[in-house]
Formats: structure tokens, sequence, C-alpha cells
């Protein structure tokens, strides 16, 4: 038996997130695809949510642990393998501080808040990444192209303030940025692998159009990593749905 079980829809962003890590690392794994709120999903999470990382083995000894939450698994998979490392380098009076590998995490990967599928967003009101790209553009857009019911011009109509909480948020996102390379600049990081599946699901719809040159470069560089390759059947980049 490999000594992890991911539990998760390749579908799922976050899944995908777990599953860079683990290949970029090496790690053998199984995946058990399933939907949130199954009752896989259930028995693996006390809400459903995915993924959950089934750990088997642990310093030479058999285990049976639920790891949740993507953050807590990303720190698991860094302690357990921390070659080739996924996180900046400690150095005491460097310019970065290792821990801004995780603010850009948190400010890309936070929920913010579950939202109705019928919910407009404030103008005003500011979300991170992840409803910011998935609740308020990619699932609302998805569902119009599926349904084949309402026009292009309609659903811009629709999610008009929504793709303004996407600028807002891509406009963060680069700042955050290095110039060149990836998010940190020549360290490929966490960072890198929880923003990745989010924008290759605004790649597959239209409101792509709005993202900058920055983040178009930085996917082309990410494109070519043998993890994001190796992951990406299932995906709705590769045009698979739930």
């Amino acid at each position: 038996m490999a000594p992890y079980t991911v539990i998760g829809t390749p579908f799922s962003t976050f899944t995908r997130t777990i599953t860079l890590g683990l290949h970029y690392k090496g790690l053998e794994f199984i995946q058990k695809p399933t939907l949130p709120q199954s009752e896989l999903a259930l028995e693996a999470h006390p809400f459903g949510y995915l993924p959950t990382l089934l750990v088997h083995e642990l310093n030479g000894r058999d285990v049976n642990i639920k790891l949740r939450e993507s953050q807590a698994i990303a720190h698991f998979i860094e302690r357990v393998a921390p070659e080739p490392a996924l996180v900046l380098p400690l150095v005491a009076d460097g310019p970065t501080l290792q821990e801004k590998v995780w603010e850009f995490v948190s400010i890309t990967a936070s929920f913010g808040m579950f939202l109705p599928r019928e919910f407009q967003p404030d103008p005003q009101s500011f979300f991170t990444g992840f409803p910011a790209i998935e609740v308020g553009v990619v699932k609302p857009r998805v569902k119009a192209i599926d349904d084949g019911r309402v026009s292009d011009e309609e659903v811009r109509a629709q999610i008009r303030d929504s793709v303004l909480q996407l600028r807002r948020f891509l406009k963060v996102a680069e700042a955050l940025m290095e110039p060149e390379g990836y998010v940190f600049g020549e360290r490929l990081t966490w960072a890198d692998f929880f923003l990745y599946p989010l924008l290759a699901d605004l790649r597959a719809v239209p409101e792509w159009e709005v993202v900058g040159e920055r983040l178009v470069g930085w996917m082309n560089s990410m494109d070519n990593l043998p993890a994001v390759q190796r992951t990406a059947a299932g995906t709705l980049s590769s045009g698979a749905r739930p």
C-alpha cells in the first residue's frame, strides 16, 4: 500500500494543489476521486470538504491518520519531505521572510465566505482568490456554458461585479509576486501550487482575457512542470466536469 491516500476529485482545485506537491516531491500516493459532501468526503472530513490526506505510514510504522485542510496538509508534506523544498530558505537577515509563502497562500486560498449562487457581490467589497475566481466567475460561467440557455452578453452582465472582484485579486497577486519567474522568483514554492489550479480553471473560460502579462507568462512556465502535467487529467482545464 502507498503511504498516503488523497481523498478528492481531480476537479477540486485544492485537491490538485496537494497532488501537485506530492508529485513534485516524489511521494507515492493513491487517489480516491470523490465530490465534496459525498459519503466518502463526509467520512474523511467533518464538513465534507476536499481534500483529506490519509496517512498510512509515519516514521516507519503503520498509522491511520486523517489530515484535513489543504494548508495543514501542505505543512505536513513539507515536514516529511523537505526536499525538494517548496518554501523559502530560512535566512535571518534576508529581504524576504520565510512566512511570506504562507501569507500568499492564505490570500490565495482563503474561502472568504460561502456564497449562494444568486449572490451578487457588493462592488465595494473585496474577495480573496478562491471566492473571487471560482465562486464569482468560473462556476457561474461554466454553468452558463453547460446549460446553453444564456448568451455570452447575458452572462457577462450577470457576473460584471464578480469580474471586478477578480481584477482586484489579480492586481494584488501580481503586486505580491516577483517581477520574473515563479511567485517568489527563481524558487518554486507552495504559493505557486496554490495559485496555479485556480488560474488553470480561469483559463478555461472567456474571463481569462482580464489576466495580465505577468500571470500569463507565469502560467506558461508552470505548464512545463511535470507535476502540473501529471495532474491535468480530470480538471476543468482538460475539459472535464465534476
